[in-house]
């Protein structure tokens, strides 16, 4: 298929696209697009050697003359596909189409993209055994049909680079969110001239390694969600001390996993299992992620605590475990933690008894210190971790209640955008483009380039969502 219209010459081996229908997250929900692939070398060291293919897909601009710089987006995990990112928020991105391309590239070890997965490690590393998780990373490395070490954020600018040159785009339009705020910003690094703005949501400042904050900033939302059930007076009267009915509920877990067959809440067949603790943990960690899910909070805590009915917090952990093993590939995640955060933990004894005092622990970060002894260090750029000024439009997204990437970072990562501006969506979790005005406040953005004109008081009609009360929803 011939380039858009509003595309600039382009080099040998322009891509040929075909119609496709492209997938979201846990194959729910498509979209019409077109979709090729580039073959990169794995090792950019050594251009001539295995070869993998990057797959790619554009949704065409509405507009018969589009504009000649694009619009991509880079998925978080890390190990998420930016494909899936794009179907899962078509709507919030439907009226940017009006001029400009979408363009998503499943970044290497992802999505199509020569995915690298571990089903084996994902599952030790939910129980927190850390001899279990060592062995299921030895048997992820030797099962694994690729080298770790080139799966990398560093590596994987460059492929991006490519695909512009390839389309023949003047620049992009970047928009990341999570882990895809750091490849973002690292693409801005190393090819400022090839990008026009960035928008950056649930934002990882610069310099930033993952890992020993998680806790502590998962603590924080999970105590600011129980004290707004606290200050709600339905949600008092339906679950008084709630912190104590929480904290109950961890020591009789941690004392006693609860045998239980329940049906499975993705396929329902019958399934026998263990609530442990990591599934309570697990489950309040990632249900806090947005306000929708963070809602059924209080009441999963009661229905466990109080009625000793553990189905709604035993269907909620196999449901996130369900999503979150398709969603994610681990073993290219692993080779961006074990490179890009894991090695900068410093000595962590100083820290380790705050963390301690979470509901989450220490476990996840000695999970991700076991997994890294074994896992081999790859590529990484000097300047993926240096904090870089630029003098783009940037645009900075943060939920209130966010439990991994609190509005303080997108805070440390706005002092090196002078052009730059940021947006707290009140009420919100991890990642808001697509909650009430953003979608708007994003398109005025990239159509003007200009993040200081922009408006946010229609953000102040966001707020969380009403508290479930009983298995029906909240009250009438």
């Amino acid at each position: 298929m011939a380039a858009g219209a509003g595309l600039a010459a382009s080099p040998a081996g322009t891509l040929d696209f075909e119609p496709c229908q492209i997938r979201g997250s846990n194959g729910q929900g498509e979209a019409a697009a077109e979709c090729a692939r580039l073959t990169v070398a794995e090792d950019p060291g050594d251009p001539d050697g295995t070869q993998i293919e990057l797959f790619i897909a554009r949704v065409p601009a509405l507009s018969p003359e589009p504009a000649a710089d694009a619009i991509t987006l880079i998925n978080g995990g890390p190990g998420g596909s930016s494909v899936a990112l794009y179907v899962d928020l078509q709507s919030a991105f439907a009226a940017l189409r009006r001029e400009r391309d979408i363009v998503m590239v499943d970044q290497r070890g992802t999505g199509r993209s020569k995915a690298l997965n571990c089903p084996d490690l994902e599952e030790a590393t939910y129980e927190f055994d850390l001899e279990a998780v060592r062995r299921a990373t030895r048997q992820c490395l030797s099962a694994l049909d690729g080298d770790p070490r080139f799966y990398t954020t560093s590596v994987a600018v460059a492929d991006l680079e490519a695909v512009r040159q390839a389309l023949g785009y003047q620049a992009w339009n970047l928009y990341g969110v999570s882990y895809g705020t750091r490849v973002a910003q690292h693409y801005l690094q190393r090819y400022p001239d090839a990008v026009r703005t960035l928008i950056i949501d649930g934002v990882i400042p610069p310099g930033l390694a993952l890992g020993p904050d998680i806790a502590g900033n998962a603590q924080a939302v999970l105590d600011a969600i129980i004290s707004r059930c606290a200050d709600t007076d339905y949600c008092r009267d339906a679950f008084p001390d709630l912190q104590a009915r929480l904290s109950e509920l961890g020591e009789r877990l941690r004392a006693e996993p609860v045998a239980m067959t329940l049906p499975h809440p993705v396929s329902g067949r019958e399934q026998a299992m263990s609530v442990h603790y990591a599934h309570l943990a697990m489950t309040l960690r990632l249900l806090s992620y947005a306000p929708e899910t963070a809602a059924v909070i209080p009441l999963i805590i009661d229905e466990a605590a109080e009625r000793r009915n553990y189905v709604p917090l035993a269907s909620q952990a196999l449901r996130l475990e369900e999503q979150l093993g398709e969603a994610i590939s681990y073993g290219m995640h692993n080779s961006v933690v074990c490179t890009e955060d894991v090695p900068f933990f410093g000595d962590l004894s100083p820290r380790l008894p705050a963390m301690e005092d979470t509901y989450l622990g220490a476990d996840q970060v000695r999970a991700l210190q076991a997994i890294c002894e074994l896992w081999p260090r790859g590529t990484l750029h000097e300047a993926l971790r240096r904090e870089q000024a630029a003098d783009h439009p940037v645009l900075l997204l943060s939920g209130e209640f966010d439990p991994i990437t609190p509005p303080d970072y997108a805070e440390l990562a706005a002092r090196l955008y002078p052009n730059g501006r940021h947006f707290v969506a009140p009420g919100q979790g991890h990642g808001v483009i697509a909650r009430g005005c953003v979608p708007h406040l994003a398109r005025e953005f990239i159509d003007h380039a200009d993040a200081g004109n922009l408006d946010g008081d229609c953000l102040e009609r966001l707020a969380g969502d009403a508290f479930f009360v009983d298995l029906l929803g909240p009250p009438p």
